[in-house]
């Protein structure tokens, strides 16, 4: 009978590649040591370790643990999700790339990286009480840690689209601007515009306008703002552009600016004002106080009007009865003049660079289930770990300018790491290449230097009236 020969290659057998650019051999072997791309994230995890993450998920999880011997944590799978998305996973299915990473369960203390199908299960469990129980107590434990700045918050509000494959509930055709005609949801998002920090998130379904239930959404993002914070101003865009929601705003006091939908009545107005403040050689700025059908009172309008110009595209839009101008127009009960509307109102555009951020660098529309409420507890973990990078840069970088998280990804978890053992200690070597030490001790010791922030009510009375706003 003839001998088989042995699948195994032989040990003296050497795996070869040439380099891409010149003629130079390479050896392709393998090591048994456990080696991590993302080294640089134990000033994030020590971080969370700083402000009690685990403490407060396991304190607010509504969920009893499961009993088997086998079962992961809850708030195992809930934080190895979030590292999933800081990483850069865009679906369930991309969480499984960090189960052969023990670098990283070693910085995290985890004896077992869960599934993707766990992570799943573990949002599967959720339903609109849950989401109540557990997402709301940990968004008041977050706004704990922002620090207030002295002007107030300007609090920005808008709305997106996330696409949809399938029949998900909620999935509904709607307003669908790269896919006319598919169905979607349609999320609605409050930030605090100074704190790059997400105050609330909602997501409903496609078929919802921009302004479909404003009210009780900022009544909830009210109550989750701690004691005393104050806003000095709310924005929006004209898809808020609403009675009722003035109504409410000025009801509870708070200043606001909004761009107005223009109406014929409002079209009429603007064509009809005889009064124009000069704000540069292109730009002119009036106003007029208007009462539309169905509002109960009068409100003011600003109006800035520019010059169409070969040179530049003007943003507005162009009015048949005033020809070679475009007019952008703001409802407002601030007292300020036309130019400081006008440049506070353009301080808005970062909260389309949140969503965009969210979007592009977390995946917030990557991480879609069956289930409504499993999809929106998922859209809520994304939002809430958006949360923890603002507050890690600002604790670690205070003075450094905002970065991206894929920025952050790159410039700073990005970092080979090996994982050792020194005497009866484990040992995390970063590469040297990456910044090593030199570069990654500095935020690890800012981590670890958590100071408690300055609460809201110590802005002065005095300074309060100049600034304008309301105490929540």
């Amino acid at each position: 009978m003839l001998k088989q020969p042995d699948p195994t290659p032989h040990q003296t057998t050497r795996t070869e590649f040439t380099s891409l650019f010149g003629e130079a051999k390479l050896v392709l072997d393998e090591t048994p040591k456990a080696i991590s791309p993302f080294g640089g994230l134990a000033s994030f995890i020590s971080f969370l370790g700083t402000i009690g993450w685990a403490t407060q998920v396991q304190r607010h999880l509504p969920f009893a643990e499961p009993t088997s011997n086998n079962a992961i944590p809850l708030a195992h799978a809930l934080t190895a999700f979030l590292m999933a998305v800081v990483t850069g996973a865009q679906r369930f299915a991309h969480t499984e790339w960090l189960r052969a990473d023990h670098v990283l369960h070693a910085m995290l203390g985890l004896p077992r990286f869960p599934s993707d199908d766990t992570v799943r299960n573990f949002f599967l469990r959720f339903s609109q009480a849950h989401i109540e129980a557990f997402w709301r107590p940990l968004w008041r434990w977050l706004l704990l840690l922002v620090k207030c700045p002295a002007a107030g918050f300007a609090l920005d509000l808008d709305s997106t689209v996330f696409c949809r494959e399938g029949q998900q509930e909620g999935a509904r055709k709607g307003y669908n601007p790269k896919r006319q005609g598919r169905s979607s949801h349609h999320p609605l998002l409050a930030v605090l515009a100074e704190a790059h920090f997400i105050l609330h998130g909602w997501l409903r379904s496609g078929n919802t306008g921009a302004a479909r239930g404003v009210v009780p959404f900022l009544q909830e993002a009210l109550a989750l703002l701690p004691e005393g914070t104050w806003l000095r101003t709310v924005r929006a865009d004209s898809g808020f552009f609403d009675g009722a929601f003035f109504d409410f705003l000025e009801e509870r006091g708070l200043p606001y600016v909004v761009v107005a939908r223009l109406t014929r009545t409002l079209q009429r107005q603007c064509a009809g004002i005889k009064e124009w403040t000069v704000i540069d050689e292109h730009h002119a700025a009036g106003e007029f106080t208007v009462a539309l059908f169905g509002w109960a009172r009068a409100r003011r309008f600003v109006v800035v009007r520019e010059i169409i110009r070969e040179s530049k595209a003007a943003v507005g839009r162009q009015l048949l009865d005033v020809p070679g101008y475009t007019f952008r127009v703001w409802v407002t009960n601030r007292r300020e003049g036309a130019l400081e509307l006008w440049r506070d109102y353009n301080g808005r555009a970062c909260v389309e660079q949140r969503i965009e951020e969210l979007k592009h660098d977390l995946a917030a529309d990557g991480f879609c289930l069956q289930k409504f409420y499993a999809t929106e507890s998922a859209f809520l973990a994304v939002l809430c770990t958006f949360n923890l990078l603002s507050l890690y840069q600002h604790q670690t970088t205070p003075a450094a300018p905002y970065r991206q998280p894929g920025t952050l990804r790159v410039a700073v978890f990005l970092c080979g790491a090996v994982l050792g053992v020194m005497g009866r200690e484990v040992v995390v070597k970063l590469s040297a290449a990456w910044g090593g030490l030199g570069k990654h001790k500095p935020l690890l010791d800012a981590t670890l230097d958590w100071l408690t922030c300055a609460s809201p009510k110590l802005v002065p009375p005095e300074d309060r009236a100049a600034i304008g706003g309301a105490m929540i």
